[in-house]
């Protein structure tokens, strides 16, 4: 693997490598996970293909989900029983290839009548517009959850849904509404690490060999002399790719890449979605562990999700204008809190106590008056020549989502190998990702492989990276072996060899990189000024970065915390750390 250490000159050692071979069979230009997925598949058939994508990877929409793999109930509504079907058989898929990052998520609808939205409902189906904005009761629910229990049928991986009634539900969960009539439990999945699984994915393309090359912060900006011109973000180096195929799977920015690329569509039409996240104690202990999952008043479809200990609450779903950066707004803070008390009254939430925010804009088709919530989440692959390149096929990918990255994969990639005249050699069905491969599954397996890799380092601290990583976690001992390895003194939960290893092996270019993909260190409230600092000078030696450099990257991430997530850290005298805009 071209590690971020390895350079020539001034350009990066992964640009580098596409630089001096800037010939492939496909181009694909877009680093998120439905890139990326295609990226793997095709490297596990032996193509010659380079990715390219313009920030981190996994930095924009797919940085931005509801951390869920689920087979879509809401999406029945819409009459997308072919996705929904995709979905399930996807997220049962995803469990065991990606045991290490996915797992069963015990998730619970409070219902506050019995019949309402019954005389609705056809027409949401039938129109796809928003109709009364009453919420669902418990009849349409439990038709809805009997569906959806079908569609789980054959290789089904979780339990069917149960309901309850009121006194039940409170007797489970006290600090409930006391004003519900029914609580429905069913499960889904969730992903508690979706951008350390998209580096999973990465990692195993990248490990077919040399045929397969990438490079995060590396642009397509036009096309000039038969091929598609790049630019690497951190040199200004500019250099021509050719290939026989370009995939475009910018998500909600495919079409701007279109255009930069001299070819004009309007095939994008995403919404956007915020989420915050809450140090709440009581908030957490309140869910039992399990996602609350309701439809508000207002119609839309909302969570209260715990994960990492802390408490995640989201989503919106708005008209997105990808002119300015999607954030989360106070107006969407007030609906999140509002939101909280509709379903745990005398639980308080509190500005106060929320520790990140994120928001992001889904890779939606154009839907015209369509209501956002009814906006289809499938996805199509639409063909296509550039200006001039008419030698050259180029793949638009409109939609997608995290729970069906494979298959969307696997069928974009056949597309590719159509076009490219190649026979499919590997399939992804079944095939396990990352670490996920010997993942130890059950408790006997669990501490066999506790004991046989933390003989040096220790139980805990060897579950812990299995928790972290899965069974990559094994490469990860193997390079703390021998050295004086110590914890962050300002985050004792990582060590300085731990993060000195990703920095050294996943690509990390920028120091945001670190906090708000390689870790959880921002999402959890945990990027302190100390810790900026620690881990600022570890990037620092790894790196090679001169003072200078280190002190814009200290500045440039507390600046991004600010601005894009609401996060101010505060300076060492105590005063609030000013925002870089």
């Amino acid at each position: 693997m071209t590690t971020q250490s390895e350079t020539t000159g001034d350009v990066r050692g992964d640009v580098a490598s596409i630089r001096e071979r800037p010939a492939a069979q496909v181009l694909i230009i877009g680093g998120g996970i439905n890139g990326l997925g295609t990226f793997r598949d095709l490297a596990l058939q032996g193509v010659d293909v380079v990715l390219v994508e313009r920030g981190d990877y996994a930095s924009g929409a797919s940085a931005s989900s509801s951390h869920m793999i689920h087979g879509g109930i809401r999406y029945l509504e819409n009459g997308e029983f072919r996705l929904v079907r995709e979905s399930v058989t996807e997220r049962n898929g995803l469990l065991k290839i990606a045991p290490h990052y996915v797992k069963p998520l015990k998730t619970t609808i409070p219902i506050f009548s019995t019949f309402s939205g019954i005389l609705a409902a056809p027409l949401r189906f039938l129109t796809h517009k928003q109709g009364s904005t009453k919420e669902r009761g418990a009849f349409l629910i439990k038709t809805g959850l009997t569906l959806y229990d079908s569609f789980s049928r054959a290789g089904g991986s979780v339990p069917r849904h149960q309901f309850a009634g009121r006194t039940k539900s409170l007797q489970d969960q006290p600090e409930l509404n006391p004003g519900l009539k029914y609580t429905a439990t069913y499960f889904d999945a969730s992903v508690h690490d979706p951008e350390r699984l998209a580096l999973d994915v990465l990692g195993d393309a990248l490990a077919t060999g040399p045929r397969a090359r990438s490079a995060n912060y590396l642009e397509a900006i036009g096309t000039q002399d038969g091929g598609v011109l790049v630019r690497d973000r951190e040199s200004g180096v500019e250099f021509v790719i050719t290939a026989d195929v370009v995939v475009n799977a910018s998500g909600p920015w495919t079409d701007l890449t279109n255009s930069a690329l001299g070819r004009r569509t309007e095939y994008m039409g995403g919404t956007k979605g915020s989420h915050i996240v809450l140090d709440n104690p009581a908030l957490l202990d309140a869910c039992k562990g399990r996602e609350m999952f309701f439809e508000n008043e207002d119609g839309r479809i909302v969570l209260i999700y715990p994960l990492k200990g802390k408490v995640m609450v989201g989503t919106t779903d708005l008209e997105a204008d990808m002119s300015v950066p999607a954030v989360c707004t106070d107006d969407e803070i007030e609906y999140f809190i509002g939101l909280v008390a509709h379903v745990f009254p005398d639980i308080a939430v509190e500005r106060s106590q929320i520790v990140y925010s994120f928001s992001g804009v889904r890779p939606l088709p154009h839907h015209d008056d369509t209501q956002p919530g009814f906006v289809s989440r499938d996805y199509r692959i639409v063909p296509g020549t550039l200006p001039g390149l008419d030698s050259m096929t180029v793949l638009s990918l409109v939609g997608g989502k995290w729970t069906t990255f494979r298959a969307l994969s696997e069928r974009l990639s056949n597309d590719v190998l159509a076009l490219l005249g190649v026979d499919r050699t590997v399939g992804t069905a079944g095939l396990a990702i990352g670490g996920g491969t010997g993942f130890p599954v059950g408790d006997e397996a669990r501490r066999d492989w506790i004991a046989r890799y933390g003989a040096d380092i220790g139980a805990e601290r060897a579950e812990s990276l299995l928790e972290r990583y899965g069974t990559k976690a094994k490469a990860v001992i193997e390079a703390l072996a021998g050295i004086d390895d110590v914890p962050l003194a300002s985050a004792p939960s990582y060590t300085r060899g731990e993060l000195a290893y990703l920095i050294r092996t996943e690509h990390v270019v920028h120091l945001a990189d670190i906090f708000l993909r390689r870790t959880s260190l921002a999402f959890t409230g945990s990027a302190t000024r100390a810790v900026v600092a620690e881990i600022g000078e570890i990037a620092s030696s790894e790196l090679g970065w001169s003072l200078l450099r280190r002190n814009q990257e200290e500045d440039a991430f507390v600046g991004e915390l600010s601005t894009a997530h609401g996060v101010h850290l505060v300076a060492g005298n105590g005063s609030e750390a000013p925002a870089l805009r």
